[in-house]
């Protein structure tokens, strides 16, 4: 076959789209663009394959992989799925010509189940859960596959475990996908696929400090896979720039043979049930002693979930406006920005209050006040009731049963945990996490303080880090079962004299902070005495 040379081997196409395609169009396709030289990388895998012949691209696009691989190999028959006209319109001019490239406007995943390649190369699109149509989808890959999914599985996953079953014998594939899967619940049934296929060789994770694909806030991941004997070993390396990528490319050109590329384990030594972090960032709860499970102290659970904010939310005049008395609405935080240090007192709530921000919950079960029942009317005439929570509620009006707890956590954060000590005793919505102290035999008579205390600290935040999620440029989320499940120091080992040092301190920094003066060496003096107490080196 003839050599091909006027196929463009870089970003210029998808630059080019990208400036005449809306961003909302190509949000609503999940069109996130790979960088060249990650493309490149991921086809240098497959055409490691000698006998690579027929290559599969389940979510063309612009096509940069097939751009990748026809410029290093011209004799390969390539097949590409998109669902998209518009993309797929610009991606037959780019191959206009080239023959043994087949394009299909047809959605892969419900297409080309009979159909065995020896590479499959893709960028899948990136939709949660309910923005596709999950049941149906999911119901299908489950029987084909005689897999078991969880209902919240992202696409992308989906599209990944339909490739590992079409390769042929020694096929490979490369993939490029949100990191997400690794650390999630979801992702425990997708990594045990991966582990019973024996085809998952090397995960090369991006850590963070940069986002491989323009436009969208997540990070990302490559899989290597490939249908042949050497599933004895995994690896995995953490990449925090793309020119260390060259790593990536000795391992490729090696491949069988072992170098001291990323971290190795024996593939039964992949526990699917947890996160995959501890495989490939250094944990740091390594480095210090008598660490428990954080549910032995305190039980995390999300905020207050009405359904509708617009409706459920009140701020004075709103409720002047209403005519609806504060017997009848629950004191709340409904958003983040409203809390600005680590203690939040009745001052503070007063304080929204007077400046009219939203700080109450409509509070009318069994009320017989007629503003009440009137604004309940209003509710059902706007078809509030008849949203996803509020449709599943009786009455639909009512709120969860959810007391105030006496700490929260942050949902999302970039410069770590943000625990705050809600003095006022009021609820929260979504914006944080419920944090509520448990009795157990390790912690009997738990001094809240103590505990908040210790929350305050690095220690405290480094350790809970390891149990985190990270979406891009250093932001972090934590859901409740991840920070139920996470570590912390056993405060049940202090002698009564440190307890009444740390709280001696403690009640010195909380005095700075509602003077408006936050002195955090306060913080930095207990931060010291956990590190002495239990730091191993």
């Amino acid at each position: 076959m003839e050599i091909i040379t006027d196929i463009i081997a870089d970003n210029s196409v998808e630059k080019e789209y990208s400036r005449k395609i809306s961003l909302g169009h190509r949000k609503k396709y999940a069109q996130f663009f790979t960088p060249y030289t990650v493309a490149n990388l991921m086809a240098q895998w497959l055409l490691g394959n000698k006998k690579l012949k027929t290559v599969l691209e389940p979510a063309f696009g612009l096509g940069i992989f097939s751009r990748a691989l026809i410029t290093q190999q011209s004799d390969i028959d390539i097949k590409g799925f998109e669902v998209d006209e518009t993309i797929f319109s610009e991606a037959n001019s780019t191959f206009a010509g080239i023959e043994n490239v087949q394009l299909l406007l047809k959605d892969y995943i419900n297409n080309d189940w009979d159909n065995k390649y020896d590479g499959i190369i893709c960028n899948p699109p990136y939709f949660k859960f309910h923005d596709y149509d999950n049941k149906t989808t999911i119901k299908e890959i489950e029987s084909r596959l005689k897999v078991k999914l969880n209902g919240f599985t992202n696409l992308y996953t989906l599209f990944l475990l339909k490739s590992i079953s079409q390769l042929n014998p020694n096929g490979r594939i490369a993939y490029i996908i949100p990191s997400e899967f690794l650390n999630a619940d979801y992702g425990k049934l997708v990594k045990a696929s991966l582990i019973k296929s024996k085809t998952l060789r090397h995960i090369i994770v991006f850590n963070f400090k940069e986002n491989v694909f323009d436009d969208v806030l997540t990070t990302a991941c490559i899989l290597l896979c490939s249908n042949d004997n050497n599933y004895q070993k995994i690896k995995f390396s953490s990449i925090s720039k793309l020119d260390e990528l060259e790593t990536i490319r000795n391992y490729i050109s090696a491949y069988p043979t072992e170098t001291n590329t990323g971290l190795t384990f024996a593939m039964n030594e992949l526990n699917p049930e947890i996160k995959w972090r501890k495989y490939y960032q250094i944990q740091n709860g390594i480095r210090y002693k008598n660490l428990i499970p954080f549910s032995n102290v305190a039980k995390v659970v999300r905020g207050i979930a009405t359904g509708a904010n617009e409706y459920f939310t009140f701020s004075k005049s709103k409720a002047i406006e209403k005519g609806i008395g504060e017997k009848y609405l629950r004191p709340c935080i409904c958003k983040a920005i409203d809390v600005k240090g680590n203690f939040f007192t009745m001052d503070n709530f007063q304080k929204l209050v007077n400046t009219d921000r939203q700080a109450y919950l409509l509070n009318a079960v069994g009320a017989k006040n007629d503003n009440v029942i009137k604004y309940i009317e209003l509710g059902e005439k706007t078809g509030i009731d008849k949203k996803y929570l509020t449709a599943c509620r009786t009455p639909w009006f009512s709120l969860e049963n959810r007391p105030p707890s006496p700490i929260w956590v942050s949902v999302f954060n970039r410069s770590g945990l943000k625990f705050i000590r809600n003095e006022a005793n009021i609820s929260n919505l979504t914006t944080f996490h419920c944090v509520y102290p448990v009795q157990s035999s390790l912690f009997d008579n738990i001094n809240v303080d103590v505990l908040f205390a210790y929350l305050l600290t690095d220690i405290a935040r480094e350790i809970f880090e390891d149990n985190s999620r990270e979406y891009g440029n250093g932001l972090q989320k934590f859901e409740p079962n991840d920070l139920n499940k996470a570590m912390m120091l056993d405060l049940s080992v202090l002698d009564k004299e440190t307890e009444m040092e740390i709280l001696k301190l403690y009640n010195k920094y909380r005095e700075t902070v509602l003077k408006e003066i936050p002195d955090e060496t306060l913080v930095d003096s207990i931060n010291e005495i956990f590190r002495n107490k239990y730091c191993l080196y």
